[in-house]
């Protein structure tokens, strides 16, 4: 008999989960939470999902829900996720975990109390040929990790007139673009070495000090052209923009760049792992081609095929060579690896859990820190 699960929240990342979740056919999304009735009617009857709960509390009463996925907006992720837990209900949540490393750390107390299982949605980590590019590194192939660099450039908040909640720190916490994206390129490259971020160094821009945002709701406005008097000024206390030196546990050092208004950038986490035998490249743009560097020979770009990948990694390829894979397998694998843990038939447990979530959060604090401060900080785990 297929899981019972439910969805709490419907925006971008709801109806992902839930796209993720029906193409592994073991798993029955039977109910939907949302702020009221009337919305959760309407997302229900959009997603034909045959029970809503303007209240989540009262889906989370329901006995035959036996996994739910917290797809709330960031404000409401330490709350949700005690609630789900307190009901003995196993969690998949959205990150950031929590707004902040002494809830997230409350956390991962609970869940361990709880005996439930928990995972977070670190979804790039189930790439194909990330998980390729982890095992090169696990086996050698890559040598001893000399340097490491990337960055993670968008451009949805570009313009001064571009908003979203996430621009306000009330619902997404004091850090914007390093605990949106920032968390993801930090546990990617920490997932595919297997270091750990230890210390940090931080330059943190807010490019736009005040926005411009409408008097409604956003979506209300979709597809129309805004005039000046729709608009009001908003100070911005967030940043944009943000450089980060790094320092390892190894000794090994390395620099991420996160921008949210860098134009033409629409998803771009990109890293390059600078080894002694090779580097490695990989840009989730064209998450099918794996870059391969070389000093005394050919450099090589790996294309995503299940043949020419280790046979430890190769069910992270569900399609032949040249049949593309991209950002909706990632969260597909990931909520395989957790189903599966729940049923026994995968019971290695290959997913990102609330540790791993907070690990991000007390990297987001050092990274705040060092930014007020400027000079390097440890992390606090």
């Amino acid at each position: 008999m297929p899981i019972q699960a439910a969805i709490i929240g419907t925006g971008f990342i709801g109806p992902a989960h839930l796209e993720a979740l029906r193409r592994l056919g073991t798993v029955d999304v039977v109910a939907v939470s949302e702020r009221n009735q009337e919305l959760a009617d309407l997302k229900a009857k959009e997603l034909s999902i045959p029970q809503a709960y303007g209240d989540y509390h009262d889906l989370l009463a329901n006995p035959e829900i036996q996994v739910v996925h917290n797809c709330t907006p960031n404000h409401l992720h330490f709350e949700v996720n005690k609630a789900i837990m307190a009901a003995g209900k196993h969690v998949v949540s959205e990150k950031p975990l929590a707004m902040n490393s002494t809830e997230s750390r409350e956390l991962v107390r609970l869940a361990k109390e709880s005996g439930v299982v928990h995972a977070i949605d670190f979804n790039y980590r189930y790439m194909p040929l990330v998980q390729q590019a982890r095992m090169m590194c696990e086996k050698g192939d890559v040598g001893r990790i000399l340097a490491v660099h990337g960055s993670y450039l968008q451009d949805w908040l570009h313009q001064e007139t571009d908003w979203n909640w996430r621009l306000v720190p009330e619902m997404s916490g004091d850090s914007r673009a390093m605990a949106d994206i920032g968390s993801h390129w930090c546990d990617l490259v920490q997932f595919i070495t297997g270091m750990k971020i230890v210390r940090v160094m931080a330059d943190l821009v807010t490019i736009h000090p005040v926005r411009k945002r409408p008097k409604v709701e956003v979506e209300t406005y979709a597809g129309k052209v805004l005039k000046p008097e729709d608009l009001e000024e908003v100070e911005i206390n967030t940043e944009d923009y943000g450089s980060v030196l790094l320092e390892f546990d190894t000794g090994t050092h390395g620099v991420m760049t996160v921008n949210q208004c860098a134009a033409g950038r629409k998803n771009r986490l990109s890293f390059e792992i600078d080894g002694s035998n090779c580097a490695l490249g990989w840009n989730q743009e064209t998450p099918n081609e794996l870059w391969i560097g070389r000093r005394d020979k050919p450099n090589e770009v790996m294309m995503k095929d299940a043949s020419l990948m280790y046979e430890e990694v190769r069910d992270y390829a569900h399609y032949p060579g040249g049949h593309n894979e991209a950002y909706p397998d990632g969260p597909k694998n990931l909520f395989r690896n957790v189903y599966g843990f729940l049923t026994g038939d995968r019971p290695g447990g290959d997913f990102a859990t609330f540790e791993d979530g907070h690990n991000e959060i007390a990297i987001c604090d050092a990274v705040l820190k060092s930014s007020r401060e400027r000079s390097w900080v440890d992390v606090e785990y």
